[in-house]
């Protein structure tokens, strides 16, 4: 038995889709299963079961008779952490867990906090495996409103190089460890795309799949936090956030492999085949 946390996000949401696919005995851990039922949120055939981080008891319920364990969460430390302890002491075998570029002094808080759930995990004893990810290529979304409204978004990225990946071929390497987790305990692998992407490149590409031109307006880390905070988006966030488009600048995220490949078997999606794929949330 399989369970999946973070069952309603996007990397969660895809592996589950998988999972049901190939007809594996799996469980959603969700926090409203009546909502998410009602939506029809998840796939046929998974077992939708209710979790809180917050509340061990109920990760305990949901953990019992569980094999694997693919952690997906927004990375809060002690949430996950409650996920990893719970695992434990059900006797999951084996954890797989989607994280990325973790780092204990890293200027970016999660990526601190990353790295603080990654040392727990190892100190448990539990079998586990890593999957770095580089930056997603769902993230892009965010820049959809601004792209609509003035054909231009705005970055403080500069010409940093990314590695962006597509969260389903992240969800699609996490089921094939999933499937048969013995091979690869104790492995990390680090997940990118095919090609190494700047944001002049993310202009040009939707500049082709819009049909108009796109506008790449580069400003500087401080302007750019100050615009996510206008937004909306709450301070200790767009903070982060800044901080880690300074880090694509420097270079930071200018990484590629062929781990995705790989594990799966299927060379991951492009940001040419993403942005016509989403085409019209862009336009």
């Amino acid at each position: 038995m399989i369970l999946v946390t973070g069952a309603t996000g996007t990397v969660g949401s895809e592996a589950v889709r998988l999972l049901s696919a190939g007809r594996r005995p799996a469980r959603a851990l969700v926090r409203d299963p009546v909502r998410v039922a009602q939506r029809g949120d998840l796939a046929d055939g998974i077992e939708i079961v209710t979790g809180d981080f917050d509340r061990p008891d109920t990760l305990d319920a949901a953990l019992r008779g569980v094999d694997t364990v693919i952690l997906v969460s927004p990375a809060v430390p002690a949430q996950e952490i409650a996920v990893i302890d719970s695992a434990a002491r059900q006797g999951v075998a084996h954890v797989v867990k989607v994280t990325s570029k973790a780092s204990a002094d890293s200027p970016v808080d999660r990526r601190r906090g990353q790295a603080r759930i990654e040392a727990h995990l190892v100190t448990t004893g539990l079998a586990y495996t890593l999957l770095r990810s580089n930056a997603y290529l769902q993230n892009l979304f965010a820049l959809a409103p601004m792209v609509k409204q003035t054909r231009g978004f705005l970055m403080s990225a500069g010409e940093g190089q990314v590695g962006m990946i597509d969260a389903r071929d992240v969800a699609a390497a996490a089921c094939a460890i999933a499937n048969a987790p013995t091979a690869h305990a104790g492995q990390t692998y680090c997940l990118t795309g095919p090609d190494l992407i700047t944001y002049t490149d993310v202009a040009r590409e939707l500049s082709a799949v819009l049909g108009h031109e796109i506008e790449y307006r580069q400003i500087r880390a401080d302007e750019h936090r100050a615009a996510m905070i206008r937004a909306g988006v709450p301070e200790a966030v767009a903070t982060s956030n800044a901080q880690a488009f300074r880090l694509i600048a420097e270079g930071d995220a200018a990484w590629l492999t062929d781990d995705v490949a790989t594990l799966t078997g299927t060379a991951p999606r492009s940001l040419h085949t993403f942005l016509t794929e989403h085409r019209a949330a862009f336009s």
